[in-house]
């Protein structure tokens, strides 16, 4: 498929559009130099609504959709720290929408600094309602509370629309990154091209979104998919369902090859939102040789998976790309724990 061609798909599909984009690629020297690798990292922790990250491309398909649909209140559900909900709030804000978040329990002994700091703060203070549901791994109980929420706003008066979070509904928010792999290919066409790139891997739209869009336009760039949320077998079936799922919502045929899903749970221990030694040290070294914050969920382990990989001595010599989610403010929530070391 020609780029133009995958544009034209695009503008298909309503987007709000909103956002700091194109996000830059910036190298990273200092650790490359440590890893023996030419390591650049693209900044879609900058993407500018409420402290940025990857959910802003997502949510500018959601939000569109929900625009399209005649929407006054959006509703989501994820973690006690999720930023997808904190973003959600803000450019919800922006649209003039109301926001409803439902907060899953997912890490076991949460201290106060995760329940009060953090993502949870910034909720607050963007004005959001807040409900809370006690499961944390149970993705279709959460989003049938959700529609029951739903159901009560709706005999209120009020038109709500429902940000999805398991994997039976269709991943608009994918298209975001299916426009950030034109991004990307535009912005390598300007350097260089990369031999890897290594990306988190949770609820896969991200992942899936990024790499359906370059194989549909023939760039056969390899993509990492580091997990976050669950191990490498639950992760790939996931992905692989995805992606025939965005393949259907664009009613392309699918341009993913089996061998295309590269998926690695290396540093996913002890579990979703929980640190380990590889994480943290991820956390030290891309804040004191880059200046670089990370956060302990998402962006650090996928880091640190980076830094595994090239231990091993298979990424040697190579330019690679670690994709920066953002997630920042998810850092002050688990500052007890960073402290005590």
């Amino acid at each position: 498929m020609q780029e133009s061609d995958l544009r034209e798909l695009l503008a298909r599909f309503p987007s709000v559009a909103q956002g700091h984009l194109p996000t830059r690629i910036e190298p990273m020297p200092r650790l490359g130099e440590k890893l023996g690798v030419d390591l650049h990292v693209k900044r879609d922790d900058q993407t500018g609504i409420a402290l940025g990250g990857n959910k802003v491309r997502q949510l500018n398909y959601y939000l569109g959709a929900a625009q399209a649909e005649g929407a006054d209140t959006i509703l989501i559900t994820g973690a006690v720290q999720s930023n997808f909900v904190r973003t959600t709030a803000a450019m919800a804000n922006r649209l003039g929408m109301e926001c409803h978040i439902q907060l899953e329990e997912r890490v076991p002994d949460a201290d106060e600094a995760y329940r009060e700091n953090g993502n949870v703060l910034l909720d607050r203070l963007l004005g959001a309602t807040l409900h809370h549901f006690p499961e944390g791994e149970d993705e279709a109980a959460a989003d049938a509370a959700l529609g029951e929420l739903a159901e009560q706003l709706r005999s209120q008066g009020h038109k709500p629309f429902i940000v999805p979070l398991s994997a039976n509904r269709p991943p608009k928010g994918a298209l975001g990154y299916v426009e950030a792999a034109l991004e990307f290919a535009d912005q390598c066409r300007e350097t260089a091209p990369f031999d890897e790139v290594f990306i988190g891997s949770g609820s896969a739209l991200t992942h899936i979104g990024l790499l359906v869009g370059l194989r549909a336009i023939d760039d056969t760039t390899p993509v990492q998919g580091v997990c976050v949320r669950r191990d490498r077998d639950a992760q790939t079936a996931r992905v692989t369902q995805r992606i025939d799922d965005l393949a259907s919502l664009m009613e392309i045929e699918n341009p993913v090859t089996p061998d295309d899903i590269r998926i690695t749970d290396d540093t996913f221990a002890p579990g979703y939102g929980r640190m380990s030694p590889a994480v943290e040290g991820a956390l030290s070294d891309a804040a004191r040789l880059e200046g670089l914050i990370l956060d302990p969920v998402y962006t650090a382990k996928v880091l640190a998976g980076l830094i595994h990989r090239a231990e091993q001595g298979d990424l040697t010599g190579k330019r690679v790309l670690f994709w920066h989610t953002g997630g920042q403010p998810a850092l002050f929530a688990y500052a007890g724990k960073l402290t005590a070391k």
